[in-house]
């Protein structure tokens, strides 16, 4: 134990104070009751080693046997340091804010109380519950994929017991969330937004919940959810258990801790022998890369000896799908995991990459922290990342839970400054990258490259299944791309189709004031030889010689669409009324003489010539083109003067009928 009696919480990412100090009362000499609600005591600074942790088993801490033999089933027999310190405080039903590195086992830390706090169907004191089948736990994390990780060890920790874990986030369909609520379950795992869709539904109660965990509690700060954490906590009963796991502690962190938590427990695990910011079992390596050259750089690093799985890092969403499609094109099994993706297809990635169908995933930050994958050997950060905290939960990827692992980070030239901040906080000792090309000799020596690798992947070597054999999971979301490598097909063409196919505007909104998307397609509507094919010329003279009285109604009927056709307004009409006149048999009689025939009436229109008052050129073929869709928003001299030819002949036609308007001939 230390000689002063009180301490200050830091933040160890930036080794500076937070914005609000915070004493620390020993907890071996703190007399609770004595004590305001809102001291800080500190727990134990001895980390236990991990040799002393070999001979100790999760029943030495208190832990029921139904629990333990879950986890000795899944391989975990002995408690990490995180774990080993905050079991005797948790069970004890303290407050608790522990802090540690990524990958040293924190889930397991706060999963094994909440677990064993609960009461499920059937077990010893489930009558007694005053609302059965309301959630007794919560557990909010920042990110969907850390909910799902979380989610599934809790239910790993719960095999044996009756308790029902359900994971809620967004993304997903509300109403199987909703149905399972109904049903009854003890432990919920979700991210703040839906959380609280659901609870100012009414779908969800938190009046019930007697323990309350917030993981990556930094996350979530830097994503902008606290306030809705504290809303989520002003719903629940204000005895209930506080545990907040987090790697860092800022300022309004530790402030949120007084203000909803009782007299919490702060622990700290660090290992004695590696006092630096990263976990000492991850080898970095830090390259100064040309832009043009990475992907030929990283086609190498992934043909290392020994590697594993492995995670690539980007910083923008266009960036990650463009690099999964040119390992995959490169013969590489790779999948993207970025927002673009609907939820569907992000789960598919992250379940392809566990069971080994793919074994490089290139994400962006939304994977950094919530991935944890077993054998996950090598992380490469395409691009730096923006900060320190950023970097440390990148390559916290890998080297987890006691194994190695090995990180390297390509560095640009513009990035030469972001890189500086960062290995002068995390005291890194590399603040000049080393500059590395595909063919520079010590890459090849530091990652155990073969010689002579190239950048593409023999075909020999090509033994994974890759995304595609996968099963796409139909989550009933909305507003997104189900499926898709990247953002070729789940988020590029997702986001910009609808545009493009709706209605472009511009150079075809002038052509034809509709979209692509709103025009018929070319089966839905009759070619253009079926249009030119008009009734015969011997039926319609009975609409021209019964004009004037009722026959002209009676034929124009009959006729149906052909009149319709022609009445509809042209360039040359002004307006209704004289869109009728410009039809009438009256505009077209040859001079001296009356029609006798329908043919001697529209066959100057149609043959591009003008009628005896220069008129004619504008007539019905001109509206039969704009009935079509073609030809809109042109000039008056664009028209069509042949129907029989086809629209080729027509367009040759066009400029004919122009000069025929500009210079009429001869009456």
């Amino acid at each position: 134990m230390p000689d002063t009696s009180t301490e200050t919480i830091t933040d160890q990412s930036t080794d500076q104070s937070t914005d609000e100090q915070v004493a620390e009362i020993p907890a071996s000499d703190a007399d609770r009751a004595a004590l305001p609600e809102d001291a800080i005591l500190a727990g134990d600074d001895e980390t236990p080693t991990v040799e002393a942790l070999a001979e100790k088993s999760f029943a030495d801490y208190g832990v029921e046997p139904k629990i333990v033999a879950a986890l000795e089933r899944a391989g975990i027999t002995h408690p990490f340091p995180i774990q080993a310190m905050t079991l005797p405080v948790a069970l004890a039903g303290h407050d608790i804010i522990g802090q540690a590195k990524t990958g040293t086992g924190k889930t397991l830390g706060f999963g094994v109380p909440v677990i064993q706090r609960v009461t499920g169907p059937g077990e010893d004191g489930w009558d007694s519950l005053e609302a059965p089948g309301k959630p007794q736990a919560l557990v909010v994390v920042p990110t969907r994929e850390l909910a799902v990780q979380v989610a599934r060890d809790l239910e790993r920790a719960a095999t044996d017991r009756a308790a029902r874990v359900l994971v809620i986030y967004g993304g997903r369909a509300f109403e199987p969330q909703v149905e399972a609520l109904q049903r009854g379950v003890e432990v919920v795992v979700g991210t703040p937004g839906r959380l609280l869709d659901l609870t100012q539904q009414g779908h969800l109660s938190l009046a019930a919940a007697r323990a309350v965990v917030l993981d990556e509690a930094d996350e979530m700060l830097d994503l902008g959810f606290l306030p809705d954490v504290e809303k989520l906590l002003s719903m629940t009963p204000a005895g209930r258990q506080t545990l907040l796991f987090s790697a860092t502690m800022p300022g309004p962190v530790v402030a949120m801790a007084r203000r909803y938590m009782s007299q919490p427990t702060h622990i700290r695990a660090a290992d004695p022998d590696d006092d630096g910011a990263t976990v000492k079992a991850t080898t970095q390596y830090i390259y100064r890369a040309h832009a043009m050259d990475k992907v030929e750089v990283l086609a190498r690093i992934l043909q290392a000896d020994g590697r594993g799985l492995t995670i690539v890092f980007a910083r923008t969403k266009r960036t990650a799908a463009k690099v999964a499609d040119e390992l995959i094109d490169r013969g590489f099994a790779a999948a993207p995991l970025h927002g673009d993706l609907g939820q569907g297809a992000r789960e598919q990635a992250l379940r392809a990459f566990r069971n080994g169908k793919v074994d490089v995933l290139v994400a962006t930050d939304v994977a950094a922290r919530g991935i944890d994958v077993s054998n996950v050997t090598h992380v490469v950060n395409y691009q730096c990342p923006e900060d320190e905290k950023t970097y440390l939960h990148r390559i916290g990827r890998t080297g987890r839970a006691g194994a190695t692992g090995t990180a390297v980070t390509f560095v640009d030239w513009d990035d030469l400054h972001r890189w500086t901040m960062i290995d002068r906080t995390l005291d890194l000792g590399i603040p000049e990258p080393v500059e590395t090309y595909s063919t520079s000799p010590h890459l090849f020596d530091d990652l155990s490259i073969p010689a002579g690798t190239k950048g593409r992947l023999p075909r020999a070597s090509r033994t994974r299944a890759g995304l595609d054999a996968e099963e796409l999971e139909d989550l009933g979301e909305t507003g997104r791309q189900h499926g898709g490598r990247g953002g070729r097909d789940g988020g590029r063409d997702g986001g910009r189709s609808g545009g493009r196919d709706g209605g472009r505007g511009g150079r075809d909104g002038e052509r034809g004031g509709r979209g692509r998307g709103d025009r018929p397609e070319r089966g839905d509507r009759p070619e253009r030889g079926e249009r030119a094919e008009r009734p015969a010329r011997a039926e319609r003279p009975a609409r021209v010689e019964g004009q004037d009285g009722a026959g002209s109604e009676t034929a124009a009927a009959a006729e149906g669409a052909p009149r319709r056709r022609r009445r509809r307004g042209g360039a040359g009409s002004a307006g209704d009324g004289a869109a009728v006149e410009s039809t009438s048999p009256e505009t077209t009689l040859p001079e001296g003489g009356s029609a006798t025939t329908l043919a001697e009436i529209t066959l100057p229109d149609r043959s591009g010539g003008a009628g005896p008052d220069g008129e004619g050129a504008e007539g019905a073929p001109r509206r039969r083109r704009r009935r079509g869709g073609r030809g809109r928003g042109r000039s008056a001299g664009s028209t069509d003067t042949s129907t029989e030819d086809g629209p080729e002949a027509s367009s040759e036609a066009s400029p004919e009928t122009s000069s025929s308007e500009a210079s009429p001939p001869d009456a």
